[in-house]
């Protein structure tokens, strides 16, 4: 008798599915099996993506194979990355301070530059570009493009902090105060879009996992 592997690996996603969904009725053994199944084939994945896309190519790959200008380059990573193992003794954890400072520089240049080049910027052209409008509906389109600019500027001064020294402790000026009320309501509206999103896109999930398991039973009946 063949099995197929079809079946071997809807049986696996149907049990797999089933233990998770046992979470309804509480924490249990089966649900904490397929977490840890999960988070195990997560990391496998993960590290074969690194080394097949990263550590390979770029590191090992220029060391056994490269001349000998790319060797030299590749040499100050190794050297990076193997000073950043030290992190995991105490004792010489020191030794790891060089890369770890080399790590936060370089994701605070690549955090900064995406926030100005990737949102800042285009978010104040595409603010600007809605005021650009001609023809029918210019009156509506005005409108909207004074809601989205509201909202961009109230919400900044939201997350602005600046305060000046009052008797009763520091306060802001009545104006960024009043600024800063109507930024929290867009707020409030974005981290409700936001929540909606994500719960329509769990009910989808969950919609398509229940339809699974009833076309998964119907199959073997």
């Amino acid at each position: 008798m063949t099995v197929s592997m079809d079946l071997i690996t809807g049986l696996a996603a149907f049990l797999l599915t089933v233990m998770v969904l046992s979470y309804l009725i509480g924490d249990n053994p089966f649900f904490r099996l397929a977490i840890h199944i999960f988070v195990g084939v997560a990391a496998g994945y993960a590290g074969a993506v690194a080394w097949h896309q990263a550590l390979w190519p770029k590191l090992f790959r220029p060391i056994v194979y490269g001349t000998l200008a790319e060797k030299l380059l590749a040499v100050i990573p190794l050297l990076l990355g193997i000073l950043l193992l030290a992190k995991l003794s105490p004792r010489a954890a020191r030794l790891g301070n060089p890369a770890m400072a080399y790590l936060v520089g370089i994701g605070a240049a690549v955090a900064i530059g995406g926030a100005v080049m990737g949102t800042i910027f285009p978010q104040t052209a595409a603010t600007v570009n809605l005021f650009g409008v001609t023809g029918d509906g210019m009156a509506e389109k005005l409108f909207e493009a004074s809601i989205v600019l509201a909202g961009a500027v109230t919400t900044l001064v939201y997350f602005h902090f600046g305060a000046k020294a009052a008797p009763g402790g520091p306060r802001r000026g009545k104006f960024v105060q009043a600024l800063g009320w109507v930024g929290q309501f867009f707020v409030a509206i974005t981290f409700g879009a936001l929540f909606a999103g994500v719960y329509a896109a769990a009910m989808t999930a969950l919609v398509e996992r229940i339809y699974f398991i009833w076309i998964f039973l119907g199959s073997l009946f």
